[in-house]
């Protein structure tokens, strides 16, 4: 039995350094690693190469380590409702590669089953093609995508315990439960921590095997997106 409980943030994220790859899980602002993300912010750690399904919004999630230049690649699926994203996006300060969401979804889900690439029809004769090799299977073409090769994964669950058994809620699943798999170093920041057995085993999304580092976080905005529309 091995205790992965860290104290906090600061302490899950210790070792990230300068030009280290990151996913950070999350759909929009749904279910993001809050206080981690507010961690590196302090820390201050740059050129960062962000995996992520998008990029925060101005004032929250990624968008904070982008006003203060963090990122220097960011590869994700959508990037909406980000003016400073826009901003360094077109005057060249940022590198960005987009790709299909489920695209993203299955570069994840092959790095956490050790397969060093998949084949998917998504992108075939588009941009997202360019330079990619491409294979005919049944008459169909498929584009060769590789897995990702992220340094560390930084997860938002629901509840866990400290052996790293992860429970996420509802939609807050989303990317999570596929990065936590596919990090070199899997940090889960949960809203409850519990010993182990406190957890129904037929409830765990994530089994520990797959989280190295684990702190219960504070102070969750858990922001709501609304739709809206002009009067």
């Amino acid at each position: 039995m091995m205790n992965k409980k860290v104290k906090d943030a600061e302490s899950a994220i210790f070792d990230i350094k300068d030009g280290d790859t990151l996913m950070l899980g999350g759909f929009g602002l749904c279910g993001i690693p809050e206080n981690c993300i507010s961690a590196l912010v302090k820390m201050g750690v740059k050129n960062l190469t962000c995996i992520s399904n998008n990029a925060g919004v101005d004032d929250f999630g990624i968008g904070l380590m982008l006003q203060q230049k963090q990122v220097k690649k960011m590869i994700a699926s959508y990037v909406g409702e980000n003016a400073e994203f826009e901003r360094q996006l077109l005057t060249g300060e940022l590198d960005v590669e987009l790709i299909p969401q489920g695209t993203l979804a299955f570069r994840c889900m092959a790095a956490g089953y050790g397969m060093p690439a998949i084949y998917t029809p998504a992108g075939v004769g588009t941009e997202v093609a360019i330079g990619k090799e491409i294979r005919n299977f049944n008459g169909k073409d498929y584009l060769l995508e590789m897995a990702f090769n992220a340094s560390f994964a930084i997860v938002k669950a629901w509840k866990g315990d400290t052996e790293g058994n992860l429970i996420y809620k509802a939609t807050a699943r989303n990317f999570n439960a596929a990065m936590a798999m596919a990090g070199k170093i899997t940090i889960a920041e949960v809203e409850e921590l519990v010993e182990p057995g406190g957890l129904d085993p037929n409830e765990i999304h994530t089994p520990g095997i797959y989280v190295h580092r684990i702190f219960q976080g504070s102070n969750y905005e858990k922001r709501i997106e609304k739709k809206t529309i002009t009067k």
